[in-house]
């Protein structure tokens, strides 16, 4: 993996000059590291390392001597686990789903933001408020924030956008360091374990951004780019659809347009850019986009494949399984536990839509994520025993220690594959 690293940074600066060098080398190196990865992290039965290099294990606890007079080997130190930034929203009736998805997605680790649009009651958004205070590990750690001030959220409206960036405003201010933003709804939910989705991402340079997008809008042209709509959520306080002008548009000569999926998983360093727009894009890009029909679904991979400094740090892929309806493949279908081989397959770390508290979630939570009802996901940081339902992050150990499993080598199969030379630097911004 450090092999990976080192190549993919002297892309980011010489990409001019290597992209057509670099991809062999790289899908073999990170082919062998992955391999290397799955057995660092082969556990017994018991729970114990099979080898001595698991991440738990500290240069201090172990050395090597072949005779008095020769020094401890090194350890060769693993890189540190990163922290992931989650916006989890919903609205009206939300509030249970809400709850439940955040506990599949809790590490101590990470930081939270949940938000309860405004035509969500004030007693469902009062009740969650009041989970999330009231949760022992979520006071003990103070890494989850709920947006008390509801936002009224347009569905396909601009102000999607705006919550999103809400929520990405209150993660830079409040809740410290972090290394990506995945915006999630309700509706959506994990298919590995955190401590999988960690340990991959630790050997992954992270200014990489996952994000689905092509600049072939196709038939969005004449229905997305040109027409101009009105969000009345951005001055009304009653949800109402958007609604359109008469008057068309031509497309923007100033920057170029791109489109994908609402779900992806940034980089600090852009939305970093995205909040502070030291040029300028962000801020022109976001007034087109509000009069834009759809916008979460433009605005920031317009942004960022019109920005030099992010468009070659681009992963085109939302990291979920969705199951579409056949083209134009805007309303997804809802998942259900025929689509349980499907999700798995996929090898994505998350998948939507699901409906509330819909059979197939019991299932994903007992045979991929071990979680029992009403518990968070145990991870390497739980050393409490699961004695008759007992709930074993009752105990908290070492926070930075991961224990992943199947999850971690489904998804290593999937980042192999995206950043192979079929599908990195091709898929890039075109």
């Amino acid at each position: 993996m450090k092999k990976f690293k080192n190549y993919y940074m002297h892309l980011r600066h010489h990409h001019h000059h290597a992209e057509r060098r670099w991809v062999f080398p790289l899908a073999v190196g990170s082919l062998l590291s992955l391999f290397l990865l799955f057995v660092a992290t082969l556990t017994s039965p018991e729970g114990t390392p099979i080898l001595p290099f698991y991440r738990s294990i500290t240069a201090a606890s172990y050395s090597v001597f072949v005779e008095s007079k020769l020094h401890p080997l090194p350890v060769p130190a693993l890189p540190p686990p990163p922290r992931l930034a989650y916006l989890v929203s919903g609205s009206a009736g939300d509030g249970g789903a809400v709850r439940r998805v955040l506990l599949a997605l809790y590490h101590p680790g990470n930081r939270y933001v949940v938000h309860l649009d405004l035509e969500a009651s004030a007693e469902e958004r009062a009740d969650l408020a009041r989970f999330v205070e009231e949760h022992p590990l979520f006071r003990r750690f103070g890494n989850v924030r709920v947006i008390k001030k509801a936002n009224l959220v347009t569905y396909r409206g601009p102000t999607m956008v705006a919550n999103t960036l809400h929520a990405a405003a209150i993660l830079l201010r409040e809740l410290g360091d972090w290394d990506w933003f995945i915006n999630l709804s309700a509706s959506d939910y994990p298919l590995v374990t955190q401590d999988d989705l960690l340990h991959t991402f630790s050997y992954l340079p992270r200014d990489l951004n996952f994000i689905d997008h092509t600049s072939d809008i196709g038939w969005k042209d004449h229905q997305r780019a040109r027409p101009i709509i009105v969000d009345p959520g951005l001055y009304m306080n009653k949800k109402q659809d958007v609604f359109w002008v008469t008057q068309r548009r031509s497309r923007p000569t100033a920057f170029k347009l791109f489109t994908g999926s609402a779900w992806m998983a940034l980089s600090k360093p852009f939305i970093d850019y995205c909040i502070w727009g030291w040029d300028n894009l962000p801020r022109t890009v976001l007034m087109y986009y509000s009069n834009f029909i759809s916008s979460p679904e433009g605005y920031f991979h317009t942004v960022i494949c019109n920005a030099q400094e992010f468009r070659n740090t681009t992963v085109n892929s939302d990291l979920h399984f969705i199951s579409w309806d056949n083209p134009p493949k805007q309303h997804p279908h809802y998942l259900t536990v025929e689509d349980m081989k499907a999700m798995v397959d996929s090898n994505a770390p998350f998948a939507r839509k699901f409906h509330r508290d819909d059979p197939v979630l019991d299932k994903i939570d007992a045979e991929l994520l071990s979680r029992g009802p009403g518990m968070t996901v145990p991870g390497g940081w739980c050393i409490g025993k699961r004695e008759n339902g007992t709930d074993p992050c009752s105990e908290i150990g070492d926070t930075t220690v991961l224990r992943p499993g199947q999850g971690s080598k489904r998804l290593e199969t999937l980042i192999s594959s995206l950043l192979s030379n079929k599908k990195f630097r091709p898929r890039q911004c075109v």
